[in-house]
């Protein structure tokens, strides 16, 4: 049997991981008991997801051929597919899209739950994303995430981050959407984590406001849930299987008021985790997004 060293001052954390990496101890105690077998959503959804992504494979060299605007509907609409072939339904609340004025860089911060939350960011509008270097990696994914202009951060060290959130800032003075997990790493939803200040650095210094974003996952009746979470030491395929076994998902994107590039990096990440966390208030109502008559970036 093999054990896993815990970091002698902070339970939960690896030995071999520094201090201050991000970190979560939301782990498989946080999710409902494993579904071993086939049944048919698993089976029906795997064929559709493996067809859709198979399909984005295709598509991915004829994307540069394209115009901004054709190849960005073409990506958003891979992203919505994706998301119904899983038997997720994205809906979307409060304001009606990510920028506060046409051109304008802004700073998208959510909390982080699971890999659904990035296809829908992606679903919603065009956003590059700031993301841990190892996605590059990943199989179409990581293709994919290239040529979307994903920014990438290596967590494993502090010696690059003054380079990503200079490239972060260059990116939002140019009028780029951002999007950013400020929490570092994903929890279970029924905890949260604090929010890193890095970024809120990046936003500061183009002088663009920051958007929070709450993202909720829940059965199809309205009750949460923590099956669509991405924790602990599962792979991928276990939580993407774990969505697909469920009678259905609904992932809800509440996009808060856009906080203006204020103060200190300190104040405005925790300005920005109150939105998020429900702390400040918010008034909101949910709509399903249908077809593709999406909010503009």
């Amino acid at each position: 049997m093999t054990t896993t060293a815990v970091h002698p001052t902070h339970p939960g954390l690896r030995a071999d991981r520094p201090a201050w990496a991000p970190s979560s101890p939301c782990g498989s105690e946080c999710l409902p008991p494993r579904t071993k077998g086939l049944s048919w959503h698993l089976v029906h959804r795997t064929l559709a997801l493996v067809t859709t992504l198979l399909a984005g494979v295709v598509a991915l060299p004829f994307l540069p051929l394209l115009g901004d605007e054709r190849r960005d509907r073409a990506v958003g609409a891979l992203f919505r597919a994706v998301l119904r072939a899983a038997g997720i339904e994205l809906r979307l609340a409060g304001e009606t899209g990510y920028r506060t004025e046409p051109g304008r860089g802004v700073l998208v911060v959510a909390n982080h739950l699971s890999w659904i939350d990035v296809v829908a960011f992606g679903a919603v509008a065009p956003v590059r994303m700031l993301s841990k270097r190892e996605v590059a990696d990943w199989p179409l994914l990581g293709d994919l995430a290239r040529r979307c202009g994903t920014l990438f951060v290596d967590r494993a060290g502090l010696h690059g981050l003054p380079a990503v959130v200079a490239e972060t800032a260059g990116a939002l003075r140019a009028g780029a959407v951002v999007g950013v997990f400020p929490e570092g790493t994903t929890w279970c939803g029924s905890a949260s984590g604090p929010f890193r200040r890095a970024a809120f650095q990046a936003a500061l210094d183009a002088g663009v406001p920051v958007r929070p974003v709450r993202i909720t996952l829940e059965l199809p009746g309205g009750r949460p849930t923590t099956a669509g979470a991405f924790v602990g030491n599962e792979t991928l395929w276990d939580s993407v299987a774990r969505v697909l076994r469920l009678p259905g998902l609904v992932c809800e994107l509440t996009l808060l008021p856009a906080l203006a590039p204020l103060g200190d990096r300190r104040t405005l990440a925790r300005r920005a985790e109150l939105a998020v966390s429900g702390t400040a208030p918010s008034v909101t109502t949910a709509t399903p997004i249908v077809g593709t008559e999406l909010a503009a970036g």
